[in-house]
């Protein structure tokens, strides 16, 4: 096959990472990646969920390796990846999905509960996504890193505080390794979903209201269902995105094009 005719979208040969795999949009997104070609190294704290999207990789003819771990501890970030690479070899490819949130209006917030989400959603990202970089710098082999950001990346509401303030993190530090890593041929860029049905955002989804407000201001009048991000994850994993880092893509039903 030539240059000309190869598809960029093919990920045959490559080891994907996908946290927060367990349920939801992670699990969605490694799934994308496996019906394009990709082995996947699953991680969560849910072994069960684990299991649950491995076996959906599985039929796909597709290898999955599960690795129940938390992000709050990212102390053993190290331990981690040895781990993976004993079982399935370097990953060239991660998607930082695992993420938490705590509502409370700020003034009511804990201290306690503003850790625990910024220890997830920015510390544990932060600590996987260099521990592989190095990795792979060392062997001089090239990457993709996927963060997820957040509509609320650029966006906030009361009463999400330190989820919006997390995600604002996030952008940045996709922009920021995306500079320093370039040169080492490590592409960094995060997906932006919007308002989405998911586990996490059941309380909102189920509050008729709140449901009813999202939909109203979404040009395309609906909830994001997980399978919304395929397209977004396996653009940004695969050789179709070689020339693009440092981006956010906002997958939103069109909300930003209303602020």
């Amino acid at each position: 096959m030539t240059d000309k005719t190869r598809n960029r979208f093919d990920l045959k040969g490559k080891l994907a990472i996908v946290t927060g795999a367990s349920r939801g949009l992670g699990r969605a997104m490694a799934v994308a990646l496996a019906e394009h070609g990709a082995d996947l190294v699953l991680v969560a704290r849910s072994e069960k969920g684990l299991d649950q999207t491995a076996d959906a990789v599985t039929e796909l003819g597709r290898e999955a390796v599960v690795c129940p771990f938390n992000l709050a501890n990212a102390e053993s970030v190290p331990d981690l990846m040895d781990a993976i690479e004993k079982e399935a070899g370097l990953p060239g490819i991660l998607v930082n999905n695992a993420g938490t949130t705590r509502r409370a209006p700020a003034t009511e917030l804990e201290l306690a509960d503003w850790d625990a989400v910024m220890r997830v959603n920015v510390r544990g990202l932060f600590a996987l996504s260099r521990e592989l970089a190095r990795r792979l710098m060392a062997r001089e082999r090239r990457g993709k890193i996927v963060n997820i950001a957040s509509l609320m990346s650029r966006v906030a509401r009361p009463g999400t505080t330190a989820y919006a303030a997390s995600k604002g993190a996030v952008a940045m530090l996709t922009r920021s390794l995306a500079v320093e890593w370039a040169a080492h041929g490590i592409n960094v860029n995060a997906i932006g979903p919007g308002y989405f049905k998911t586990e996490l955002t059941r309380p909102v989804y189920e509050d008729e209201a709140f449901s009813r407000w999202v939909r109203q201001n979404t040009p395309m009048g609906r909830w994001g269902e997980p399978d919304d991000l395929a397209g977004a994850v396996v653009f940004l994993a695969s050789p179709a995105s070689d020339f693009v880092t440092g981006q956010i893509l906002y997958v939103d039903g069109g909300w930003l094009s209303l602020v």
